[in-house]
């Protein structure tokens, strides 16, 4: 008898660990063109993470922060990378990221999420190059 109500216990408090973790966890989002323009009409702020030959290449969106995350070898400087974001959003504050394809947003976004504690992490699903494909607007990098 004491034996299945330890078990039960254990069990309860595995489950309300499970329930309050996935509850902690941070909104990372996948967004679509028409979520992206809500969100910044709502002043949420837009990260993107790509190079500067990239934003030069294709332009931006419209009000972006230009802060790359992977130099052309893949390394990264996260704590620099961080120092930047802080100058942007906070821990609990929304922000969107972008990229070329939404892979390296989709990789930086979990990362955040799961690792670092960041609550609402929103990505450009496809990235800039859907935003184009769709004839959104975007602005030159020089």
């Amino acid at each position: 008898m004491l034996q299945q109500v330890k078990s039960h216990i254990l069990t309860l408090l595995i489950l309300s660990l499970v329930f309050f973790t996935a509850n902690a966890s941070a909104e990372v989002g996948q967004l679509t063109n028409s979520q992206l323009k809500q969100l910044l009409a709502e002043g949420v702020p837009i990260i993107d993470i790509r190079r500067a030959e990239e934003w030069r290449s294709t332009g931006v969106v419209e009000g972006s922060h230009l802060m790359t995350f992977f130099d052309a070898r893949g390394r990264y400087n996260m704590d620099k990378w961080l120092a930047e974001l802080d100058k942007v959003a906070k821990k609990d504050e929304k922000f969107i990221l972008i990229c070329r394809s939404g892979n390296r947003t989709g990789q930086v976004s979990n990362f955040l999420d799961k690792k670092l504690g960041y609550k609402q992490v929103y990505h450009l699903q496809r990235g800039i190059n859907n935003w184009i494909k769709a004839g959104d607007k975007i602005v030159p990098v020089k």
